[in-house]
């Protein structure tokens, strides 16, 4: 008697195909990002005459012009630099969880596509944050993006840990490193946003300088060692 073979049973094994769609969206994410980052044109061409006036008077000197649009994307490139940072973490916590799986079931895709969907979110909620950067509204949102990146990538572990499968020589040490390091990173997060109550540069400061530690100087403040 044949057996019946579900569909479900049969899908969304690749592991590899999950990893390649996932450095395509991130990719497209992070170039996304830089889209926001350009001189206002509508403004450069208003002030133009009155630029060439005070210049012609010689009251002006055309550098200070060029620094002062240069000064006003100043929240653009804050922006920019913190989600590009952001998502080269989440990229490389994702592909640290790929790396540690056997294979992949359809519940365990769904996650992903969940969390790949939330990386998609990113230009968007970068560009709210960087036209309202003094908004706290705008920062509370971006911070949820970040949370709910987190929350899907330790769900994406802990249901690979009950449906086994994640490697067998992926000792206990390094699954609870991998679990700590998002859950502290996610707290840490909410901590940097909870300064928005001063100001929200603070809080955006406070969220790049995290990232640049985890990313090039983890020894300073080494997050996988509480």
């Amino acid at each position: 008697m044949r057996k019946r073979v579900y569909y479900h049973h049969i899908a969304g094994h690749s592991i590899e195909r999950l990893g390649a769609l996932s450095d395509g969206i991130f990719a497209v994410a992070m170039t996304l990002l830089v889209l926001d980052v350009h001189v206002p044109a509508g403004e450069a061409l208003h002030s133009l005459a009155r630029v060439q006036a005070l210049w012609a008077a010689g009251s002006l000197v055309p550098d200070q012009a060029l620094w002062s649009a240069l000064g006003g994307l100043a929240p653009n490139v804050l922006a920019y630099l913190l989600s590009f940072l952001t998502l080269g973490m989440f990229w490389v916590g994702h592909q640290t969880q790929l790396s540690h799986f056997k294979r992949s079931n359809r519940y365990l895709t769904w996650i992903h596509l969940a969390f790949l969907f939330g990386v998609s979110l990113m230009p968007f909620s970068t560009g709210l944050l960087a036209a309202f950067i003094t908004f706290r509204v705008a920062l509370v949102l971006y911070w949820l993006n970040l949370l709910f990146l987190g929350f899907t990538l330790i769900a994406s572990w802990r249901y690979a840990e009950r449906a086994g499968l994640v490697n067998e020589e992926t000792t206990d040490d390094l699954r609870h490193a991998l679990q700590r390091r998002i859950v502290i990173a996610q707290t840490l997060y909410a901590i940097a946003v909870a300064f928005c109550v001063i100001n929200t540069y603070v809080s955006i400061t406070i969220l790049v300088l995290l990232q640049l530690n985890s990313a090039i100087a983890p020894r300073i403040f080494p997050l996988d060692r509480f």
